[in-house]
C-alpha cells in the first residue's frame, strides 16, 4: 500500500520560509498526482498545491506567488517551498496521492500522510 510521510514543519515567524517534504513509498504506477493540503483548527481542509507525475502544477489562490511545489521523481518525493509565510498559513499540512487527473479536491486523493504542523507567528 502507498504510504506517505511528511516532514519539515515547524514554527517560523511571519515573512519566513519553510520547506515541507513528502516521501512516498510503493508508488508503482507511472501517472499520479501528489497534492498538499492543510487544515487549521475549526476549519475545512484546503487544497494548497499539487503536482502531477508529468510536471503540471496547481496552486490555491491564497498561496500563489509564495509557495512552490516541486518533485524529485526518482525518489518519489515532493517538496513544498513556502516563502513569505503569514499567520493564516498556520495549519497541519498533509500530502496525498491521487489519480492522474487530481488537482486540489480532497476526494481526488486516495492515500494520505499523517501531516506536519506549521505554525507562523506574527
Amino acid at each position: 500500500e502507498v504510504q506517505l510521510v511528511e516532514s519539515g514543519g515547524g514554527l517560523v515567524q511571519a515573512g519566513g520560509s519553510l520547506r515541507l517534504s513528502c516521501a512516498a513509498s510503493d508508488l508503482t504506477f507511472d501517472d499520479y498526482v501528489i497534492g498538499w493540503f492543510r487544515q487549521a483548527p475549526g476549519k475545512e481542509r484546503e487544497g494548497v498545491s499539487s503536482i502531477s507525475s508529468g510536471g503540471s502544477t496547481y496552486y490555491a489562490h491564497s498561496v500563489k506567488g509564495r509557495f512552490t511545489i516541486s518533485s524529485a521523481n526518482a525518489k518519489n518525493t515532493v517538496y513544498l517551498q513556502m516563502n513569505n509565510l503569514k499567520p493564516e498559513d498556520t495549519a497541519v499540512y498533509s500530502c496525498a496521492v491521487g489519480g492522474p487527473w487530481a488537482r486540489l479536491r480532497s476526494d481526488e486523493y486516495q492515500y494520505w500522510g499523517q501531516g506536519t504542523h506549521v505554525t507562523v507567528s506574527s
